[in-house]
């Protein structure tokens, strides 16, 4: 079976001393519960899970329940450690604070239990960890699936990859395509946002944080103006409001909103954001083309390759430590930038031979520093760079 770098990170961390808590987030169904579970299976420590799917009202008695049987486990048979691991505990309400009190009697005791906890999107983090349980925890993070992950776990090819994303539940659908849509509308779009946002955060107008992610779907790689949304979105009430839904669709793993490239913080974030999915079977499943009719419309053809290296850039962005924005003066504009401290790498995408590249240039005369790269047509291949890790590019092209 195949294991993403993540197992080995985790499997390494829990041969340690219980000194922190292991979280595992990510977007819904990239395999967190999967991670835990081969784990689980070729591990000798005794493991003891359970998900808050089955907690019912229990709320923080059903976190106690748990965390005693972990430590009747590691009384009754003598045990030298035993792991917790407790799925979906974004779902309890006040989790963190009991976890804290838990966790604090434990080290007080000298109890060696060691606790992984697991819940979907970083809205996890921004909901507990960094206030109750600040300094107790370290974080691994899940993305989406690589192009080099879902070729080696289910033999999808580059072009596959492009329209049915990387989401490794719905490998096995992609023959079935009516099935595989219903599958990534219903089972990871809706839920996410009904069950991972709605439920998590508060948010005033439901209707219009769903408007707003078919929005971006729609508009993908294109930078939009927060004055155009208002304009196509019904009560979309103000700017602030539309990119503080942005930002919670954005953790939840489903869209993104670039901000402007600028030598000016200030600018950034007051700029009109690009719109980018984190996966692009976010797009395909709402199109009324299949996959073997998206070649024929160029247009859509291309914004789906540029979709598909933007959501690959942003996904893999903290593990490179680098950010992803966009640069636009004018008329001229690159398709990306990633900047790792003080070294810039201007990326722009071209899916075919009339495309233009004057937006390169104007944005190496003004940022001389810059090393531009073209993915596509007379450029890296984009199936090619689909497959590297882009924080290597901050070793192979030199400053």
């Amino acid at each position: 079976m195949y294991q993403r770098p993540q197992y080995l990170l985790l499997s390494e961390r829990l041969q340690e001393p219980a000194r922190f808590i292991q979280v595992i987030t990510g977007p819904r169904q990239v395999g967190k519960t999967t991670l835990v579970t081969q784990y689980m299976n070729q591990t000798k420590i005794p493991c003891h899970y359970a998900s808050a799917d089955s907690a019912g009202l229990g709320g923080a008695t059903w976190i106690r329940q748990q965390w005693e049987t972990a430590r009747f486990k590691l009384g009754t048979a003598n045990q030298l450690e035993v792991i917790l691991i407790l799925d979906e505990i974004q779902k309890i309400a006040a989790w963190a604070d009991t976890i804290k009190g838990l966790w604090d009697d434990d080290a007080i005791r000298q109890h060696p239990i060691k606790l992984v906890i697991l819940g979907s999107s970083q809205l996890l983090v921004q909901k507990g960890l960094t206030e109750s349980l600040a300094g107790r925890f370290e974080v691994i993070r899940l993305s989406h699936w690589s192009l080099s992950e879902m070729e080696a776990a289910f033999g999808i090819t580059p072009e596959e990859y492009v329209w049915f994303g990387g989401y490794p539940g719905a490998a096995g659908l992609i023959n079935d395509e009516l099935r595989w849509k219903d599958y990534i509308t219903n089972s990871l779009i809706e839920t996410s946002i009904s069950k991972d946002i709605l439920m998590m955060v508060r948010i005033h107008k439901p209707a219009l944080l769903r408007n707003l992610f078919m929005l971006g779907c729609n508009y993908s790689g294109q930078i939009v103006s927060y004055t155009k949304m208002l304009g196509q979105l019904h009560d979309a009430g103000n700017t602030t409001t539309l990119a503080d839904y942005l930002n919670t669709l954005g953790s939840a793993g489903l869209l993104a909103g670039l901000e402007k490239f600028s030598g000016s913080r200030v600018i950034q974030r007051s700029s009109s954001p690009k719109f980018q999915v984190l996966n692009t079977a976010l797009i395909s499943a709402q199109q009324t083309l299949h996959f073997g009719k998206a070649f024929d419309d160029k247009s859509l053809w291309g914004r789906m390759i540029e979709s598909a290296v933007g959501s690959h850039l942003v996904n893999q962005a903290h593990e490179g430590k680098y950010q992803v924005s966009y640069w636009r003066e004018g008329s001229q504009e690159v398709d990306f930038v990633i900047k790792q401290d003080d070294r810039l790498i201007a990326i722009e995408v071209k899916s075919g031979w009339s495309e233009k590249l004057s937006g390169m240039s104007a944005f190496c005369s003004r940022y001389p520093q810059a090393k531009p790269l073209l993915v596509g047509y007379h450029g890296i291949p984009w199936q090619e760079f689909l497959r590297i890790h882009p924080g290597q590019l901050f070793t192979e092209v030199k400053g």
